[in-house]
């Protein structure tokens, strides 16, 4: 049976994940990892996180520690369901190393708009409490959206015109 994730089973898996390191990777955690680490959620479903660059290694050891922490685990991040322009890795905030791997969060403006573009009631409130906490703003968030607007044919599962619209309801026009 899978748990939930909070934040002491997150630092546990970052734990085990950088024992496993042979060689320097990122992990960027996104999503309700991201949420309960800085606090304002106190658990999440499962671990959502993009390892750079992708290590043999480390993804053979996935399913181990899935099982040892009983929780879940997910490769997901926002380039995965939407356009990221370059440079995120430089906004991904740092959380902490452990072994040969550096731990970030994925960049929050990236993680906000994924959120906006899959419009769960969870996800409003996430990026509500982004911008609150000021991970994000709302102009910024806005250039954003406008820099990866013209990649939107990209990803066909997505309306642009309803996106967009999203986007200007919540951080306005």
């Amino acid at each position: 049976m899978r748990e939930l994730a909070d934040a002491e089973r997150i630092r546990r898996f970052m734990r085990a994940l950088g024992a496993e390191a042979t060689a320097e990777a990122r992990v960027y955690f996104t999503g309700g990892a991201t949420a309960v680490l800085l606090g304002w959620r106190p658990t999440t479903i499962d671990i959502d996180i993009k390892i750079v660059p992708e290590n043999d290694r480390l993804m053979r050891a996935i399913p181990r520690i899935k099982e040892t922490l009983r929780t879940n685990v997910e490769l997901a991040s926002p380039a995965d369901f939407i356009p990221v322009p370059p440079g995120w890795e430089e906004r991904s905030r740092f959380i902490a190393h452990e072994g040969a791997v550096t731990f970030c969060h994925f960049d929050f403006y990236a993680q906000a708009l994924a959120k906006v573009e899959r419009g769960h009631a969870q996800d409003v409130e996430d990026v509500r409490t982004m911008l609150q906490m000021r991970l994000i703003e709302s102009q910024g968030t806005l250039r954003y959206f406008n820099m990866i607007e013209p990649e939107l044919y990209r990803y066909p599962a997505i309306d642009p015109r309803s996106f967009r619209k999203a986007v200007e309801e919540i951080f306005g026009a």
